[in-house]
């Protein structure tokens, strides 16, 4: 916390966005930031930083945004891009059930290095042919508190995916 205004405290939360290449991490970011989707596919190389503040009961959030390149195994991202996390947003790609095995790896990564960090599962490209059955059996590998869907190409439940992470932190932090 940093200082008090009239709608509550201030708050700074370092958020990444985690998961595996192609999945629509960016994409997701992009729609949340700048209300924009595109279809063209460019894979993050790094990491790369943007910053929204949001109001929720409780308090302002700005969020740091830390959108970091896809991994398949998790492993060759750098301790230091995940160091003082806040909240981790644990993403898979919906259509592709397979791509939870890297989440769940890369949850638990984050689990182990910020135990004090939220963790939100997320269920993008959710407006596509999902096997939802598929999904719910491999979610209690996962280790989040809870699962939203999202479709960074429909807009589908991205702010309030954004929205229920502010709110967590803000929780947390009060």
């Amino acid at each position: 916390m940093t200082s008090a205004d009239s709608n509550g405290a201030l708050y700074r939360a370092k958020v990444v966005m985690l998961g595996a290449p192609g999945i629509g991490k960016t994409s997701l970011v992009r729609r949340f930031v700048h209300s924009v989707f595109s279809e063209d596919h460019h894979s993050t190389l790094g990491v790369k930083v943007d910053r929204k503040t949001v109001t929720v009961q409780g308090g302002v959030v700005t969020m740091l945004l830390w959108d970091i390149h896809g991994e398949t195994e998790g492993l060759n991202i750098p301790d230091s891009y995940l160091r003082g996390t806040t909240a981790a947003i644990i993403a898979f790609d919906a259509s592709r059930p397979e791509t939870i095995a890297t989440a769940a790896s890369l949850s638990h990564r984050i689990a182990e290095g910020s135990p004090g960090a939220v963790r939100l599962g997320v269920a993008n490209k959710s407006d596509l042919e999902v096997d939802w059955d598929a999904i719910d059996k491999e979610l209690p590998s996962l280790g989040v508190s809870d699962l939203v869907r999202t479709s960074a190409k429909t807009g589908s439940g991205v702010e309030s995916m954004f929205g229920q992470i502010a709110a967590e932190v803000a929780a947390a932090a009060s």
